[in-house]
């Protein structure tokens, strides 16, 4: 009840203050809105009032208003009129800014290219300073020749009075050194036939006449002659001393006179008497009795079966596979003179042979039917050389031994058989090596080229020749078949190689080389046109080194010191230092493994005692010598503006002698032909013909050795340049380049391919952007082969790979590749004779013919390839596991 009546008394105070506020809300709004009204009607009032009062003074004002608004336009306008031309102020101070900075970033590049400059200048000052000190020690006076005092005219008559044999041990004792002039370039005199009647047959007499002649020393003049030759044998008369008597310059006692006996009669003796004393001549012949021969001043000759002049390569089998059917062969029989000795020997192969082996032997001591009777006590040939070089060339060694009959040397049997193993590629096995007159032994050291063994140690032979390597096998038989071409393989090369023998007795330095003309292709009074050189590409902004005046590289001065001191280091073809003296490449005792010969006429040997250390080191690029230049060789034909463009990319090329721009083609260039302005003198040599081995011409112009050979279409950067010659300086000997290629073996048809492919291997380095020495250059285009010139010509291809064969036959060494450079293109050039399809297949016949020139393959793979340390190359990622970085 109580909780009801609480309720009640809620509600009601609820609803009555509800009513409060419905009443007095409107109320109290209600009159808010009435005060509201009016105020506003009393504020309208008083402004109508004030504006009917002032009427008239409010039209007055807005006719003053209108005036005060056009004013205000007027003021408008001009201000904008002035914020324009602010504006345009504005604008063009800030061109001028921009101007401003530009010309303050152009200050600065220029003072940068400025400095770069004067460190140039001051690197070509220090240049110079060295290039004077250098003139001011060698500032020694040119010495001219002896004047030759004596008489102009044959040896005068001196009668001979003390016996030869024991004097004439050397040739000291009888030689006239008075005719032969340190100066005189050793001249020689080959007798005429009508000059020695009865002496020797006509024929053969006109055929060693013909041979000699393209002999750098012969002369038609008796009056000046060094020595006098004379051929002699092969006559149905027997000589005699009065015959030799009666040649026009034997004076008396045969002084400086040659005589060669060339016999092919190789069983039967020389139709002279062994005892007659030939004074003091010097004999030269096959047949040699040990008490007749005077070493130090007669000389042993091989066999003259040769032709009688040309190469021999195509005779000689390939040096490959190693070990050949045969281990060892022999073949020869008894003869009528047979003696107990021999029959010793035959026994000792009989037992040597009957051991229990699995290698092969071909030991024949009974021809049967193919014999040919002899008057000299010797192993006896078996039937001829074409029966022979069945097994011969069938075996890995060929045995070879000393004269049955004790009192001999040599005979013309045992040196057929030198002959023929080394023409056949058998290594010789000497026998009693002690007893045996090998020829050319003075300059020849044969136990390179030979197995030399006493006979007692002839049942311990198997053992001994199965343990020599392959390796060395290859060695020995690749310097025998050297011996054969240079030495043994024609007429006219024994016959050079006696004479080259006899001039370096008497110490006289070989003919220097003559280099090839270079003819310019410009009459005397043209002048072709010049402009500045457009570069297409930006050189970077780095000092690569001075800009110098063309300078020529030392030239070594022939003189006696190069028999001596500066005599020229030769090694084998695998590294080993063997016997042999000084040459050119005309001199015969020129050898296919020159490890390295210096430059220029007269060849300077490398100069070991220059260079420097630390910094000198590096600023002189690398090598042993302070200062070098380079020579660029440009090979082109009727591609002017690509030519044009090449030379352009030249200028300001640091180290640059000159360029030669070799023109092939028959058209003279066009007389409107503008020539860039490089620098350095561009010579352009007219070529007698259209010929690839021209790139290779040993040119009078080429004053410097490293000469950098690139194609009229290559593209190469001036630091790439300069990389590759610093490289180059440090592998003088070697082809140092850009573009790689590789040889490899054809699978499916046999021989070699050419391969260009990207490859981490390279065996060959293209010569369209080489480095070389100008020392090839001679080797190339004097001793190659002809034959490899010949197909060089013939294809119009593949005279780059001739000249990694030689070099690489020279050296057996690979090219050194440098930078990342694999091809070279040419944007806007004529299809190049590459893109050819026959182009490689050419190529692949080149490598292979090549290969049976030389006998084998000379090319060497190799993985390395040089870069800077800084050298900037992006290389492929599949690619970099490929190199390896010095």
């Amino acid at each position: 009840m109580f909780l009801c009546l609480s309720t009640f008394k809620f509600r009601s105070r609820l609803l009555f203050t509800i009513l409060v506020l419905l009443i007095i809300a409107p109320l109290i709004g209600h009159y808010y809105l009435s005060k509201e009204e009016k105020d506003g009607f009393e504020n309208s009032y008083n402004s109508h009032s004030k504006l009917e009062v002032h009427g008239d003074y409010d039209v007055f004002r807005a006719t003053d208003l209108k005036h005060r608004i056009a004013e205000l336009v007027r003021i408008k306008n001009s201000v904008n009129n002035e914020l324009r031309n602010i504006e345009g102020k504005r604008q063009k101070l800030l061109s001028e800014l921009a101007l401003n900075h530009k010309k303050i970033d152009d200050s600065k590049a220029e003072l940068t290219r400025q400095e770069a400059e004067l460190e140039k200048l001051k690197i070509s000052v220090k240049q110079a300073q060295v290039a004077e000190n250098e003139a001011i020690i060698q500032n020694s006076p040119n010495l001219a020749p002896p004047t030759i005092i004596l008489p102009k005219n044959p040896p005068s008559f001196i009668p001979l009075l003390v016996n030869t044999h024991y004097t004439c041990r050397n040739m000291k004792n009888c030689f006239d050194y008075s005719r032969c002039s340190l100066t005189s370039g050793f001249p020689f005199y080959f007798y005429r036939p009508e000059e020695l009647p009865e002496l020797v047959s006509t024929s053969l007499n006109k055929i060693v006449f013909q041979v000699l002649r393209y002999n750098p020393h012969f002369t038609n003049s008796s009056d000046n002659a060094c020595v006098y030759v004379a051929l002699i044998g092969e006559t149905h008369n027997s000589i005699n001393i009065t015959q030799l008597e009666r040649l026009p310059f034997w004076g008396g006692d045969g002084r400086n006179n040659i005589l060669f006996y060339l016999s092919k009669n190789v069983y039967n003796k020389p139709n002279f008497d062994q005892n007659i004393d030939f004074g003091r001549a010097i004999l030269a012949q096959s047949f040699w009795n040990e008490n007749n021969f005077r070493p130090g001043h007669d000389i042993i000759l091989p066999v003259s079966f040769g032709p009688p002049g040309g190469e021999v390569w195509m005779d000689s089998p390939y040096m490959l596979p190693a070990r050949r059917k045969y281990l060892l062969s022999f073949e020869g029989y008894k003869n009528i003179n047979s003696t107990q000795l021999q029959q010793n020997f035959v026994d000792m192969l009989q037992k040597f042979i009957t051991q229990t082996t699995d290698d092969q032997f071909y030991i024949i001591t009974d021809c049967e039917n193919q014999r040919v009777e002899s008057n000299i006590t010797d192993w006896c040939l078996c039937g001829d050389e074409t029966k022979r070089k069945v097994f011969i060339s069938q075996s890995t060694f060929t045995l070879i031994s000393a004269p049955l009959d004790i009192d001999m040397i040599s005979t013309a049997m045992m040196q057929t058989r030198i002959f023929e193993s080394l023409k056949f590629g058998a290594i010789p096995v000497f026998l009693e090596q002690d007893r045996i007159g090998l020829p050319f032994d003075e300059v020849i050291d044969w136990c390179r080229a030979a197995i030399c063994i006493a006979g007692e140690r002839i049942p311990e032979l198997h053992w001994l020749l199965r343990t020599i390597p392959d390796n060395d096998i290859l060695i020995m038989r690749r310097q025998g078949r050297m011996l054969y071409e240079k030495y043994f393989g024609t007429i006219q090369s024994i016959l050079d190689t006696t004479l080259a023998v006899i001039r370096n007795r008497i110490g006289i330095p070989p003919v220097a080389v003559i280099d090839t003309p270079s003819p310019s292709i410009f009459s005397e009074n043209f002048k072709p046109i010049k402009m500045d050189p457009i570069i297409p590409d930006a050189e970077p902004e780095e000092s690569l080194g001075p800009l110098e005046q063309p300078f020529k590289s030392p030239v070594f001065k022939r003189n006696h010191t190069i028999m001596n001191i500066q005599g020229y280091e030769l090694w084998n073809s695998w590294g080993d230092p063997f016997k042999l003296y000084p040459h050119t490449p005309f001199d015969p005792l020129l050898p296919s493994d020159a490890k390295f010969i210096g430059s220029g006429k007269g060849f300077r040997p490398i100069n070991n005692g220059a260079g420097g250390a630390g910094k000198e080191f590096c600023q002189s690029l690398g090598g042993n010598s302070p200062r070098e230049q380079f020579t660029i060789v440009i090979l082109t034909y009727e591609r002017d503006q690509v030519l044009m463009n090449s030379l352009s990319r030249l200028h300001g090329l640091p180290y640059l002698n000159k360029v030669l721009v070799v023109w092939n083609s028959p058209k003279p260039p066009l007389e409107d032909l503008r020539w860039p302005e490089i620098g350095v003198p561009i010579h352009v040599i007219q070529a007698a013909k259209n010929s690839l081995n021209n790139r290779f011409l040993p040119y009078e112009a080429i004053e410097t050795e490293a000469v950098l050979s690139v194609d009229d279409d290559a593209h190469l950067r001036h630091d790439e340049i300069m990389f590759g010659f610093r490289v180059w300086r440090e592998q003088r000997d070697r082809v140092v380049g850009f573009p790689g290629r590789f040889h490899a073996l054809d699978l499916n048809h046999g021989g070699w391919l050419y391969n260009s492919n990207y490859s981490c291997e390279l065996s060959m380095v293209l010569t369209g952007a080489a480095f070389v020495h100008k020392y090839y250059l001679y080797l190339y285009s004097y001793w190659l082969p002809q034959a490899i010139r010949d197909k060089v010509d013939q294809y119009m291809n593949c005279e780059d790979i001739a000249m990694n064969f030689l070099v690489s036959h020279v050296t057996n060494k690979p090219p050194v590749k440098v930078t990342s450079r694999w091809t070279f293109r040419c944007p806007g050039c004529p299809v190049s004779l590459s893109e050819d399809e026959t182009h490689f297949l050419e190529r692949h016949k080149c490598i292979n013919f090549f290969t049976k020139i030389f006998g084998y393959t000379p090319l060497l793979n190799t993985q390395f390839r040089v870069d800077s340390i800084l050298f900037k190359t992006r290389i492929p990622h599949d690619k970099q596991k490929c190199f390896k970085f010095i």
